[in-house]
């Protein structure tokens, strides 16, 4: 009986002791992060602007109040009525400022004396036409304006070329990407991320139109231009 429970013993701990010689397998290693390289990218595209919008208005001076008033009125009335018989709506003309102020002189030692008024009234027109404002303004101008200000053009649609100018930029980000993996020996993934930056829109830049410049010697010459639309990407592509 003893022989037997020693020869347990013994093979019990002969398999404990191979056990523990026997080596553990290998924890799994971490997945190594991909290298990457970071890049900007900037896209460009002109797009001719839609919209135009212009200030027009009449400055009327009178000794009394109702006499500038009235004088104002049947002004601004014309230009209106101009406006409207080229075809501009009711919700393209608008009213922007109406003003009246007292006229003073001032002598030595004499307090200041009120010697007439002055009394402006300003009408903003907005076309979608910009063609259309040199003759616009020649007409304001003909039927009683006397100051012109804020000849204004925009493009109605934001998103008009904008696709054009992101894939412009992403095709730039690349370059730049492709460039610099080469200078190291690499090559260039896929995208990982992108970032839209911030479109940037600078004034409009003067473009030459024979139409315009044809109608320019009946009308009050204008030029819309062009306005060009800029935009930038960060791009993180894999490095490979």
């Amino acid at each position: 009986m003893k022989t037997t429970w020693l020869a347990a013993a013994l093979a019990t701990t002969a398999a404990v002791s191979a056990a523990a010689q026997t080596p553990a397998p290998p924890a799994p290693r971490e997945a190594a992060g991909a290298e990457t390289i970071s890049v900007s990218g900037v896209g460009r595209t002109s797009v001719v602007p839609d919209r135009a919008s212009f200030t027009v208005g009449v400055q009327s001076m009178a000794t009394t109040v109702p006499a500038a008033v009235q004088d104002n009125n049947t002004r601004v009335a014309a230009i209106v009525a101009a406006m409207r018989k080229l075809g501009a709506g009711d919700r393209e003309i608008r009213t922007s400022q109406i003003s009246i102020y007292p006229q003073q002189t001032h002598e030595n030692n004499r307090a200041p004396r009120i010697v007439g008024y002055q009394v402006s009234n300003t009408i903003t027109v907005i076309r979608d036409s910009p063609a259309e404002v040199g003759r616009f303004l020649q007409a304001a101008v003909d039927a009683g304006a006397n100051t012109v200000s804020g000849v204004s053009f925009s493009v109605s649609d934001p998103a008009r070329g904008r696709d054009a100018a992101l894939q412009a930029a992403f095709a730039d980000a690349r370059a730049k990407a492709d460039t610099l993996a080469r200078a190291a020996g690499r090559t260039v993934g896929r995208a990982l991320s992108i970032t839209e930056g911030t479109a940037v829109t600078p004034p409009p830049y003067p473009m030459a139109r024979a139409a315009m410049m044809e109608a320019s010697k009946v009308d009050m010459p204008v030029e819309p231009g062009a306005e060009e639309l800029t935009f930038t990407v960060s791009v993180v592509f894999e490095l490979r």
